[in-house]
């Protein structure tokens, strides 16, 4: 059995647990993005968008809002700064739009909303922290997300490996979490992936295996915080 394989099976058992049942474990008080309706016309939509056409493009942010604050609460891990980097992401993206030139409208998005997540990162280090500054849960969070058939222990389970995951994730350099969270929470492929983050291939698969390996070292060497039968040896 390759190391490569051990990595990335340690790490998708982890990840499809935490994540399984809801979405709800790293951002509070998000959304999934809406159903694609019959009437999503995104070619169309994007086309009166760029003719200045407001109704369209807002019909695009109701169908992408979901994805770019989970994108963005996962990069920045502070929900109203990643409320922020999305409304200030997409304000970005409405004054660009005649930029667009075709391609992934997704990836194109998501490429100006993590740009605006690291402007965030990088107002927050210069920005000096306060004792009034904490990242506690959004009180908005919705408990209905909770799914009524999972056991209470198991939803306990799962949260909390859910925060040691996010936790870990949090410990990664920006451009590692980004693809992290990009290919393996969000789903995107190495293209789209590329696309979002102005990448080439090789450095996005680059990026993406030092931060699984990254990632499990982490968890590896806080193995107490794990549920019982993921403490597994490293090697």
């Amino acid at each position: 059995m390759s190391v490569s394989w051990t990595l990335r099976s340690f790490w998708w058992r982890l990840l499809s647990f935490a994540v399984s049942a809801r979405d709800d474990w790293g951002a509070p008080s998000t959304r999934p993005s809406p159903p694609r309706r019959p009437e999503f016309d995104e070619p169309a939509l994007i086309a009166a968008a760029q003719r200045g056409d407001l109704p369209a493009f807002n019909q695009l942010i109701l169908h992408y809002q979901g994805l770019a604050y989970n994108v963005a609460y996962r990069i920045v891990t502070d929900a109203d700064v990643a409320a922020d980097a999305t409304q200030d992401g997409f304000v970005k993206a409405f004054s660009r739009i005649g930029q667009y030139r075709g391609g992934s409208f997704k990836a194109w998005l998501l490429r100006i909303i993590t740009n605006t997540c690291y402007d965030a990162l990088r107002a927050r280090k210069r920005r000096p922290t306060t004792a009034l500054e904490t990242d506690d849960e959004d009180p908005e969070h919705d408990s209905t997300l909770l799914d009524r058939t999972e056991r209470p222990d198991e939803y306990v389970l799962r949260q909390e490996l859910a925060g040691t995951i996010q936790a870990a994730i949090g410990q990664l350099p920006p451009d590692q979490r980004t693809v992290l969270i990009l290919c393996d929470v969000e789903g995107l492929d190495y293209q789209e992936i590329a696309e979002a983050t102005g990448a080439a291939l090789g450095t996005v698969k680059s990026r993406l295996s030092r931060a699984r390996a990254r990632v499990r070292d982490i968890l590896l060497s806080q193995k107490e915080l794990l549920p019982a039968q993921y403490r597994l040896t490293g090697g």
